[in-house]
């Protein structure tokens, strides 16, 4: 097990939400940070730590991923035309592990990641095993045959938990998934308030 896998409830406990809405977040019965001095961590924060806040809780929502890649994402999303935050988000929903965590091919955005590095996921009938592949409209990701009935996919599927947004297209019984459009920030069911515009800032500073 990853550290990034051991680490996914430290950082509901860390932020004091529960990020990604699931019934087994211990913050939904307490909602103070981890470790001993975790109910003294309660004081006001700085405008540093508030965007801080932002870009950690973003960066986690979608399977902690690396500063780096984060950074160059943000890297990104200033250099294309119109608001830079949304512009974020439209990347961060274009990974290959974030698309299929929302098709519900698997039940966490953390299992997500694992399972396409195991190879169980091809984008126009190609293996693929990058987790941050790029997804272009259009493209037609399916789980392979022999994974279809893993104890992982028939979960993610019974979950009643989240559903998939109108941005992604799927055929439940064939377990295949097409990005429609480029998402909006409104458009991405998030469980808490995401804030990309103060992530922005963030590195902007």
């Amino acid at each position: 097990m990853t550290k990034r896998m051991e680490s996914k409830y430290k950082i509901d406990r860390r932020m004091g939400e529960n990020i990604w809405g699931r019934p087994k977040s211990p913050v939904n019965r307490r909602e103070y940070g981890p470790g001993q001095h975790g109910q003294r961590r309660k004081g006001k924060l700085s405008d540093y730590g508030v965007q801080l806040k932002a870009k950690q809780k973003l960066r986690g929502y979608y399977g902690n991923i690396s500063e780096k890649q984060f950074r160059g994402i943000y890297g990104e999303a200033i250099r294309m035309k119109g608001d830079s935050g949304a512009n974020m988000i439209g990347l961060l929903e274009r990974r290959l592990d974030a698309v299929i965590y929302r098709a519900k091919f698997v039940p966490t955005v953390f299992a997500a990641r694992q399972f396409v590095n195991h190879g169980h996921i091809k984008v126009n009938g190609r293996r693929v095993t990058i987790p941050s592949y790029r997804v272009k409209v259009g493209d037609v990701i399916e789980v392979k045959e022999k994974s279809k009935e893993l104890a992982l996919v028939l979960e993610a599927q019974a979950l009643a938990e989240r559903d998939v947004p109108d941005y992604i297209q799927v055929d439940g019984n064939k377990l295949t998934a097409s990005l429609t459009r480029v998402p909006t920030y409104t458009d991405v069911p998030y469980p808490v308030q995401m804030e990309p515009h103060l992530v922005v800032e963030y590195y902007s500073r």
